[in-house]
């Protein structure tokens, strides 16, 4: 199970697919992740504010999730694009919340 809260702060609690991107199930969830670059890391559509207890558990950012991060006006230290990592069951209750569009 995770905890996403959407761009009003709305909380959603949905069951993801273990071991597959997280980007694609979380649109279908209608929260404000757009994905419009398809997982490419390109356009930050699906940038989100991972709970800094959580950040451990997530794969460390590549250069290229890093650069576009990087270039996002409302990026924080806990920044992360959901098409980067995949939903594994380590992380299981993991809350996120959808970052305003840029």
């Amino acid at each position: 199970m995770m905890i996403i809260h959407d761009r009003k702060g709305a909380r959603v609690e949905f069951e993801p697919v273990a071991n597959k991107p997280l980007m694609p199930q979380l649109r279908h969830q209608k929260v404000g992740i757009i994905g419009l670059c398809n997982g490419n890391a390109v356009c930050g559509s699906c940038h989100v504010y991972v709970e800094k207890e959580w950040l451990d558990r997530l794969p460390e950012p590549d250069e290229f999730e890093m650069e576009r991060i990087e270039q996002l006006p409302d990026r924080r230290d806990n920044s992360r694009l959901t098409c980067q990592f995949e939903y594994t069951p380590d992380l299981d209750g993991i809350e996120m919340t959808v970052a305003p569009r840029s």
